[in-house]
């Protein structure tokens, strides 16, 4: 237990801020989990806000942060190619017209 009264101040301090530490990181592990689950534009927004939060007041080291971005938007793209792709073969293939040659 800290006897003088600056170090008392400093453990009430860091506890405080541990406290509110955990619940950001918290609220950033929740809402990544709602996007892998289904990953959507607004859901991606969302991450972002909170990741940008998270780096800003200091939780997250910036490239940390931006490193958690760019793996999350890589998702959404490849999500995007795999529908195209489907849409593409769906579709029935264009048949080719034959002409008849007339024998003389």
């Amino acid at each position: 237990m800290p006897i003088s009264l600056s170090t008392k101040k400093s453990l009430r301090k860091s506890q405080k801020n541990r406290k509110a530490n955990g619940i950001v990181r918290k609220k950033v592990k929740e809402i990544i989990a709602l996007f892998l689950e289904k990953p959507t534009e607004g859901n991606l927004k969302a991450v972002f806000s909170i990741v940008d939060k998270a780096a800003k007041v200091g939780i997250f080291h910036r490239k940390k942060a931006a490193r958690l971005k760019s793996r999350l938007a890589k998702k959404i793209a490849n999500k995007i190619e795999v529908t195209a792709k489907k849409e593409l073969s769906k579709k029935e293939p264009v048949k080719k017209k034959t002409v008849k040659k007339s024998v003389k």
